[in-house]
């Protein structure tokens, strides 16, 4: 079959995401941020792997100062457009996260929607070690995961498939070890026959080995949530949010 090329989900991608991440989530998550942090107008937000923004343009709404950085240009651009009609508060950067480095000091950084886990526990040690450099004395760090050993080891892998609009959907996944992993590919099949193969890899980590890597980058594991602000993680719950802060 022919191949959908790179440019597959431009024009579909926030249709997919916002399916599959709905837009009340992100409203508890800001609404958890900003008296949870004490953010206010002019304070200022890291947001790591912005995706296509929906973090970092809330909390612009709001007066927020935020950086949201991407290494995906369709999301960027997405996001500045946004910014520049609604004149946000908002800097936007398309870039690697692990090599990005900026002037500025934030009161909060964050990490959403599981991307951490995108990365080997080295390339973790140097991105948390730029974020606690980058935080002011106090700040805090929140990181926000589906894929830790505690939620992993609970989970049935089991082969799946699901629809979005003209698209179909089918996942296989795999556990493996050395490094602890989650590989899943994905098969997507547009309405007129054409399809595409891809291949994810998640990194499994311990709370565990998270706070270790924390407390090497100089940033304290103060909380462990399932639902932000409400529910203290428990083992076999879908999803973490840490909370760390700057010591």
């Amino acid at each position: 079959m022919a191949n959908i090329n790179d440019d597959f989900f431009n024009g579909h991608y926030k249709e997919i995401w916002k399916t599959l991440i709905p837009a009340e989530l992100t409203v508890r998550e800001v609404d958890f941020m900003v008296p949870h942090f004490g953010l206010q107008p002019g304070s200022r937000v890291l947001d790591l792997m912005c995706g296509y923004g929906r973090h970092a343009l809330a909390l612009g709404r709001k007066g927020i100062a935020v950086t949201a950085v991407d290494n995906l240009r369709d999301y960027t651009d997405e996001i500045r457009e946004t910014v520049l009609a609604e004149a946000l508060p908002v800097e936007v950067i398309c870039t690697d996260v692990l090599g990005f480095r900026s002037s500025q000091q934030f009161d909060l950084a964050i990490c959403m929607g599981n991307s951490l886990n995108f990365f080997t526990a080295t390339e973790i040690a140097a991105l948390l070690a730029a974020v606690g450099n980058q935080l002011k004395p106090g700040g805090h760090l929140l990181i926000n995961s589906w894929s830790i050993t505690e939620i992993q080891f609970n989970k049935t892998l089991n082969n799946s498939w699901s629809r979005i609009g003209e698209y179909t959907f089918l996942s296989s996944a795999r556990l493996l070890f050395q490094p602890t992993r989650l590989e899943v590919e994905t098969i997507t099949l547009r309405g007129d026959g054409i399809s595409e193969t891809k291949k994810g890899i998640d990194y499994i980590y311990s709370l565990n080995e998270l706070e270790a890597l924390l407390q090497e980058a100089g940033l304290r594991l103060t909380e462990a949530y399932s639902i932000p602000g409400k529910k203290k993680f428990t083992l076999g719950e879908p999803r973490v949010y840490l909370v760390a802060e700057k010591a």
